[in-house]
């Protein structure tokens, strides 16, 4: 039977009263959770990137704003594969997870589903995320199909290196490329020095939610940059934020872009240095807080390059 009819509650770090736990029918609130979709922010890190170099390229093609079509297609895209990367992450770490605390509450360990309910489910979000990719230009289907193996090895780096927000990065980065290659059906400086710079942006933001469980962790076995750089963690963050902001810039030279552009990634900066001044590692729930506010960032830096390309239009 595919529809779950064990409900034993949200997930521990889930956004609280979300419509997820209180609309959906009882057996399609697992499912819901397993997708991560009481938890928006993971999208739209996943979306920023997209957005981010569709209108690197609009600047760089003279577009007035970036192809709107492709915007709907990125979102639909991103909820469906974030969904899909969850679900498939739960599967690979069942074991895992319940041995931490804050995610022993997820649906596979706490009972709600079975591996294989979850297994279908990760079919039907490819099969959606797949529908989305074959709406773009050969070059960009072979581009997003070749992400697969990034978001295949994902689940197992945190067993075997310190830095498993690197390989995250190089996974939700990707829309980085996508974006431009969606418009001009190659690749080019922009788009690759945009990749490398949300590499460098995730492995921070994700540095700061990794905090929540280092003990857990510890316990556990699992490694993580918040192990890593320790009580180095805003040393660490700063280097990493400097790094993403530099290659912004340079992305947005490479694309042409012009003073509105380089305006949001300077008042990005200090969305970021707030991160860094206020975040204490040990307070968790800080740490979640400071993670979800980069939707915020990812807003700044897309306005900048918006503005950039209805200016240039004009």
């Amino acid at each position: 039977m595919f529809f779950s009819t064990k409900d034993t509650g949200p997930v521990a770090d889930a956004v609280k009263q979300h419509w997820v736990d209180t609309r959906l029918p009882a057996a399609l609130r697992p499912y819901a959770r397993l997708a991560r979709w009481e938890r928006p922010i993971g999208w739209w890190l996943l979306l920023w990137p997209c957005w981010w170099s569709a209108a690197l390229a609009a600047i760089a093609a003279g577009n007035g704003w970036p192809n709107l079509w492709h915007l709907v297609l990125f979102l639909v895209g991103a909820v469906a594969m974030r969904g899909a990367g969850c679900t498939y992450n739960d599967i690979v770490d069942v074991d895992i997870d319940t041995k931490v605390a804050r995610t022993r509450s997820r649906p596979i360990p706490a009972g709600q589903v079975t591996k294989n309910q979850a297994r279908l489910f990760l079919l039907l979000q490819a099969v959606v995320g797949l529908a989305v990719l074959l709406q773009f230009n050969s070059f960009s289907i072979g581009l997003g199909v070749a992400s697969l193996i990034l978001v295949a090895i994902y689940p197992f780096m945190k067993r075997v290196t310190n830095w498993p927000q690197l390989f995250l990065g190089f996974a939700f980065s990707w829309g980085a490329l996508m974006g431009w290659a969606a418009v001009f059906g190659s690749l080019g400086w922009a788009p690759v020095l945009l990749y490398l710079g949300g590499i460098c942006w995730t492995i921070g933001y994700d540095t700061i939610y990794a905090h929540q469980d280092k003990e857990d962790d510890a316990l556990v076995g699992v490694r993580s940059t918040a192990r890593l750089f320790g009580t180095r963690t805003k040393p660490a963050l700063i280097l990493l934020y400097a790094a993403a902001t530099g290659l912004f810039m340079l992305a947005a030279t490479a694309a042409d872009a012009g003073p509105a552009a380089f305006l949001g990634i300077v008042a990005g900066v200090v969305h970021l240095g707030w991160q860094v001044i206020v975040l204490d590692i040990d307070d968790g729930d800080q740490c979640l807080k400071l993670f979800r506010s980069n939707t915020t960032y990812g807003w700044i830096l897309f306005a900048g390059f918006c503005t950039d390309a209805l200016i240039g239009w004009l």
